[in-house]
């Protein structure tokens, strides 16, 4: 689903993140799509980066003509260097950063574990787990030099709930949100919260992984629809809303928190 409005749209007031800056990893579509526009909506700069290069330019370009401050980056969150320059130029054009999203996800096509190429498993935990990681080493002392900031990490309701065939990518989410409580405890003393969200499957293109670069079509929407007791699936507009409150003064006192956005399949 597009979370965007239309072209001629112009980016409403907002300012319950105004003067901060944001960076969102695996922005170019879906939740990270959706959340860099949320934290510009509300007046953040946001820094967008994705594999993607370019989806991720054309995203940053409709947030900018809606009037966002915004800026591009290819990274391979896999990669130190990637991340370390990402860090650096958003400092070198925004002054500083304030919010971290750990969007960045991937998930190998659905099979037993024990059929699971090695490639495949190694490049899962390289992107949805060392991805954390490297976002903290070239991360923190950014959000330091600002006297704190907030943290929040994607995870995913698998983590809790593991669905069969994708066994790797629900240990990947369940090694974040151990994380994103170590960290939580690690960082409090210096002003900076973490946290993540846990979201059920959303109608987006990352469902092409498990799937085999196939669109999620009717009968496999409805096997999961049925799964989640408010009876649909996940929107990028509901995780973006999660992560803004995560992100905001609104949850001053929140951290170590893995906040289930999940429609309820957490609990049905």
């Amino acid at each position: 689903m597009d979370d965007s409005n239309s072209k001629n749209d112009s980016m409403r007031a907002g300012s319950r993140f105004a003067g901060k800056v944001a960076v969102v990893t695996g922005a170019a579509g879906g939740f990270g799509r959706a959340i860099a526009r949320r934290l510009a909506e509300e007046g953040a700069a946001v820094a967008l980066a994705d594999i993607d290069s370019g989806k991720g330019k054309r995203t940053t370009a409709q947030l900018a003509g809606r009037g966002a401050r915004v800026l591009f980056e290819t990274v391979d969150v896999s990669k130190g260097e990637d991340v370390r320059r990402l860090m650096e130029r958003t400092c070198g054009a925004f002054g500083g950063i304030d919010i971290l999203v750990n969007n960045a996800g991937y998930c190998h096509r659905a099979r037993p574990l024990w059929k699971l190429a090695e490639a495949d498993y190694d490049r899962v935990f390289e992107v949805n787990t060392k991805s954390v990681y490297l976002g903290v080493v070239h991360g923190v002392p950014r959000l330091l030099e600002r006297g704190g900031g907030v943290i929040v990490n994607t995870a995913s309701i698998g983590a809790l709930r593991p669905r069969p065939l994708i066994t790797a990518y629900n240990a990947t989410k369940g090694a974040v949100i151990t994380l994103t409580r170590g960290l939580a405890t690690e960082l409090a003393p210096h002003g900076i919260r973490v946290n993540a969200v846990n979201p059920v499957a959303a109608d987006t293109d990352f469902m092409k992984g498990p799937s085999g670069g196939r669109k999620l079509d009717d009968a496999g929407r409805d096997v999961l629809q049925k799964t989640i007791p408010l009876g649909r699936l996940a929107e990028p507009a509901d995780v973006a809303a999660a992560v803004a409150y995560l992100a905001s003064d609104d949850a001053a006192f929140l951290t170590g928190v893995c906040l289930d956005v999940d429609g309820g399949r957490s609990i049905g």
